[in-house]
């Protein structure tokens, strides 16, 4: 039903360094190291849960070990395997089985809109698609989920803004040669270039979570798989290109964060910014994929569930990536702030 048929059944990379263990320090030391620590704000961000709610679970106790005062949880989209309310109510309940911030943002993906693929939850129909599933009743059940009513939102992790991003349509109600690509509205393209003005103004970072992957950034965009997911890439990169120092998080892909491309600067041409903006990609909790040297993709053996943890300094942002599993640190980058 999608491009790996899971549920049929049911610019350049920045330099990156393993993050070392810190050594025992001197009471001098660690009041030091407090001290600097004072105003930093940490969060976390994942994607791609799609029904592996062990999984989430196991990463929710690892973030709460790790980053026990997480100012928030950002969900880069693909909350739910296919979107029933069930679905939903049970990322919820396993979300409150365990500790985790208070604050969470919720961003839209593809696969919660694949009610219509199916006649009922049990029953793979889709040669009969919609099955009388309207597109209406898909975002219904997202708002009701994540509490609001718009797909864009913006929230707040510790005085850092989030702004999320997602579709405003499934396309193959609007044409039947499409399918999961991303349509955003006039009006949400407005307010997202007011809020990234509002927040340059006050010399504030902006992280900006959405589920799909923008072409020629983060692992796998360049792949044929993710070349266009955006049917507006161009005026939305036109967007975020002009702000040296928006966090761009993307999932969809699944690939390893192990990937030397995980993180990268994506220069727009045309925007005035030569520094360019951060993307990152937050690897997935259900099942990892790297390049199949053909085009395509294959996944990654052995467990995988994999995410991140944003530390926002007042000079600069580092970016953790986690594997849950393990419990183990992959990797992290600084990336100096220009305010």
């Amino acid at each position: 039903m999608d491009r790996r048929t899971l549920l049929a059944a049911s610019g350049g990379a920045l330099a990156t360094t393993a993050v070392a263990p810190q050594a025992h320090a001197s009471p001098a030391a660690a009041h030091a190291e407090r001290g600097r620590d004072r105003g930093v704000v940490r969060f976390n961000v994942v994607s791609d849960i799609q029904g592996d709610l062990r999984d989430f679970g196991l990463a929710l106790e690892d973030m709460a070990a790790v980053n026990p005062r997480s100012a928030g949880l950002a969900v880069a989209g693909d909350i739910t395997p296919r979107g029933y309310d069930a679905e939903y109510a049970q990322v919820s309940a396993e979300l409150r089985r365990h500790p985790h911030p208070r604050n969470v943002a919720w961003a839209i993906g593809n696969h919660e809109f694949y009610v219509p693929k199916w006649r009922d939850p049990d029953t793979l129909a889709q040669d009969t698609w919609p099955n009388g599933t309207t597109e209406d009743s898909l975002f219904r059940s997202f708002y009701r989920f994540a509490g609001r009513g718009a797909v864009h939102a913006e929230t707040s992790f510790g005085g850092v803004p989030v702004l999320s991003l997602g579709t405003e349509r499934y396309m193959h109600y609007h044409d039947p040669k499409l399918w999961d690509e991303v349509w955003l509205s006039d009006a949400q393209f407005a307010w997202l270039e007011d809020r990234l003005w509002h927040w340059s103004r006050r010399r504030r970072p902006v992280m900006v979570i959405t589920h799909h992957p923008l072409p020629n950034t983060v692992s796998g965009t360049r792949n044929k798989l993710y070349a266009s997911d955006y049917l507006q890439a161009d005026r939305l990169l036109g967007l975020l290109g002009r702000h040296p120092d928006v966090f761009l998080f993307s999932g969809h892909t699944h690939w390893d964060l192990d990937l030397s491309d995980w993180v990268v600067r994506r220069v727009v041409p045309g925007t005035a910014n030569l520094d360019g903006f951060t993307v990152v990609n937050t690897g997935a909790i259900q099942t990892g994929y790297r390049d199949d040297g053909k085009g395509g993709e294959v996944a990654v053996t052995g467990s995988f569930n994999q995410g991140l943890q944003v530390e926002v300094h007042h000079d600069a942002v580092v970016i953790k990536a986690r594997d849950f599993a393990r419990r183990t640190w992959l990797k992290q980058v600084r990336v100096a702030l220009t305010r």
